[in-house]
């Protein structure tokens, strides 16, 4: 096909970037104010959400990005007007791998894309590095499931986290392991910074509740093999594994430790293996019965509005799409949508303010912060496993 001298036309495309400054501790400005763009009758503002879409654990990843987007499409519905304007908020949703580059690749992108918010990253190991990249651009992050203490301490202003850490998490798993009489114990981590992080809290805990720690062993966040760990802790004859890891790694470890008689040790971890599909990763072992393990939070049946919007999410991504940080993503979004509609606007150094003095009563439950960016009143569950489901222990 030929097109003539006539009917050829030139269109000179210009882009510019312009970098805001920003001191060591507080948010830089975002270069162009509240990302937003045109679109019909309404202005367009990208929010961006960010977790593993691939690889062992896509399925948790994939929980929270369904979550934020179904707390998008609701507040779309109501048609908003912020700053006067309407506003229909775009999700962009991307894939960090649950790899630490590829998570600050992501997040240069957004701070490309001018997003004015990211809820994210699902894991410590990928919330940490990606962290400085918002805060230098000056983009507000809310975490629904980084649960390492080093995320918080760097004084950014701009981070956040709906969940409790890993010094909560852990003390309440070693303080059950004592209630039921466990004396000895071995510790493995994934050497992520989840991993370790869980493993540090696991062993100063233990000492303070008379639990001798015999050995600490690691693997990676893409083993399946733990034969020879397993072994080399069967010889020491544990009451306990102490896991600061995946569910991903810790179901086949459970599996493992059925095939090699280890039937009377029992497993304690955070909430990365207290997940639903931990019994299917498991095989189905008889030893999935000994693991025990926390989340922040409350149960999401005994939440103000749980059942309810459980029902809706199922309707909506189907029975099966729920694990662990729904709802947690679900709320991080609407924390974020709140913030922007006290300030009535979305731009980011406008609604900061309001997001950490925000007081929001989520389904989560009340929702405020503390200077470090932390929530003022943290909940953690312990749950156990039995006939292939999660169920409740205790409450703290």
């Amino acid at each position: 096909m030929q097109i003539s001298k006539r009917h050829l036309s030139i269109v000179a495309l210009a882009a510019f970037t312009a970098i805001a400054g920003c001191s060591k501790k507080d948010a830089a400005a975002p270069a162009a104010s509240g990302a937003a763009a045109s679109s019909g009758d309404a202005v367009e503002v990208a929010l961006g959400t960010v977790g593993p879409i691939s690889g062992g654990i896509a399925h948790i990843g994939k929980d929270v990005e369904n979550a934020v987007r179904f707390a998008v499409d609701e507040f779309n519905a109501t048609n908003p007007v912020i700053g006067g304007k309407k506003v229909r908020i775009k999700l962009m949703a991307e894939d960090d791998a649950g790899e630490p580059k590829q998570a600050t690749a992501v997040a240069q992108k957004f701070c490309d894309s001018k997003v004015v918010g990211v809820v994210g990253h699902l894991q410590s190991g990928t919330s940490i590095p990606a962290s400085k990249i918002y805060h230098d651009c000056g983009i507000p992050m809310i975490t629904a499931s980084a649960t390492n203490p080093d995320l918080t301490k760097n004084g950014y202003n701009n981070v956040f986290r709906i969940i409790a850490n890993d010094n909560q998490l852990g003390v309440g798993v070693v303080e059950q392991a004592a209630k039921m009489g466990v004396k000895t114990a071995v510790i493995i981590d994934d050497r992520t910074a989840l991993g370790q992080g869980l493993a540090s809290v696991f062993k100063e805990t233990a000492a303070k509740n008379n639990i001798q720690i015999l050995d600490a062993q690691f693997t990676n966040d893409k083993a399946t093999d733990f034969q020879a760990i397993l072994t080399a802790i069967k010889g020491k004859n544990p009451d306990a594994i102490f896991y600061g890891g995946l569910d991903s790694q810790a179901g086949p470890m459970l599996r493992q430790m059925d095939q090699l008689g280890m039937k009377n040790v029992k497993m304690f971890g955070g909430d990365a293996i207290c997940t639903p599909k931990l019994p299917t990763l498991a095989g189905n072992a008889p030893t999935v019965t000994n693991a025990f393990c926390a989340t922040g939070g409350a149960e999401l049946t005994k939440m103000a509005g749980g059942q309810e919007w459980k029902g809706k999410y199922d309707a909506k991504y189907g029975k099966d799409a729920y694990q662990i940080y729904g709802v947690y993503g679900y709320d991080a979004a609407r924390t974020l949508l709140q913030a922007m509609k006290e300030a009535d606007s979305t731009d980011p150094a406008k609604y900061l303010p309001k997001l950490q003095a925000i007081k929001f009563p989520a389904i989560v439950g009340d929702i405020s912060f503390t200077d470090k960016g932390e929530l003022q009143k943290p909940v953690i569950t312990l749950y156990t496993f039995k006939d292939g489901q999660r169920v409740e222990l205790a409450a703290k």
